[in-house]
């Protein structure tokens, strides 16, 4: 339940809303279908090309900006600027709320935030293995986990950057990876340390679901409904798995508060994403918000993976020296 996992414990994965592909009411709206066809036809050929490919920024390039990303951009504050004038609601656009674009960042707040929650996870884990002898029971656990969570913060602040059809399938799928992990993560600590022969089964059951869940997305059908139900009740699995073990430890292992702290937290926090509003400064929307949110989080509980790890180590020690 570390990094992303832990953060995704309610509503599964990292891009929960509804995808690019859908069709929103600003992106329905004649006035943006008409802006966005003469700007094709006035840019993106011919002469018009040339002069938007000599003129658009080598970062822009790079990044795969095109000159219909760039119609549609302008193209949404068009009507964004019709809609707030008329004191009519902002409207949606491609599934997405209109935010303001940062050199070559489609969403700025959350793809900064996932990058600090990277961050913050790969610092904390650089504590933890500097804390926790490798000799300890979930060492490689913890360590495994945590690569996993950096892969899928990685994803998320390459999605948030620049939304296209692989960055976002990468995000949802790593941020599921995360979520079956956690629940590894809490199988290894509450019954694998003595019954290590059920840890692996469960390990390879979790890797073959996940498997079938990519398969599933991106042989038959990619399904957002389905996938955020999945992922839903993958992680309200974990939540109530690691919360009943850590409430039945809790006289005998005191720091375990600080996994019940993460848990509480987690479950206030999700009512961020519950809270859809427009971006604020066009900025920052509820799940900019949100990321930025579970940043401390991330700390608190590689705080408790270190608690643990050391109370195993020890434990392990004080019965190797009875026998």
């Amino acid at each position: 339940m570390a990094a992303q996992a832990a953060l995704l414990l309610l509503l599964g994965t990292a891009g929960a809303g509804p995808g690019p592909a859908r069709a929103s009411q600003g992106d329905r709206e004649p006035v943006y279908r008409e802006c966005l066809a003469q700007c094709e036809r006035r840019n993106c050929s011919g002469a018009g090309l040339r002069h938007f490919r000599s003129r658009q920024p080598l970062y822009m390039s790079l990044t795969g900006w095109t000159c219909r990303d760039d119609c549609k951009y302008e193209c949404m504050w068009l009507t964004v600027g019709l809609y707030v004038r008329e004191g009519y609601k902002v409207p949606q656009f491609h599934g997405k709320w209109p935010f303001s674009r940062f050199l070559f960042f489609q969403e700025p707040a959350s793809a900064f935030a996932s990058f600090l929650n990277g961050l913050t996870s790969f610092v904390m884990l650089k504590r933890y293995k500097a804390a926790v002898p490798t000799s300890s029971p979930m060492y490689h656990t913890c360590i495994a986990f945590a690569w996993v969570s950096l892969n899928a913060w990685f994803w998320s602040t390459v999605f948030h950057t620049r939304d296209t059809n692989i960055t976002e399938k990468m995000d949802y799928f790593c941020a599921s990876a995360v979520i079956l992990h956690s629940v590894y993560l809490c199988c290894v600590r509450t019954l694998g340390l003595k019954r290590p022969a059920f840890a692996t089964a469960f390990g390879g059951f979790l890797i073959l679901s996940l498997a079938c869940h990519v398969s599933y997305l991106t042989l038959i059908r990619f399904d957002y409904g389905y996938n955020m139900a999945a992922n839903v009740a993958i992680g309200l699995l974990n939540l109530f798995w690691w919360l009943g073990w850590c409430m039945r430890n809790q006289q005998r292992l005191p720091y375990v508060w600080k996994c019940v702290l993460v848990v509480l937290l987690l479950q206030a926090l999700a009512l961020l994403e519950l809270l859809d509003f427009p971006p604020l400064f066009w900025v920052f929307d509820a799940h900019a918000i949100w990321h930025i949110s579970t940043i401390p989080v991330n700390v608190l509980f590689y705080s408790f993976l270190v608690d643990d790890s050391l109370y195993l180590l020890k434990a392990n020690s004080d019965i190797i020296k009875l026998d």
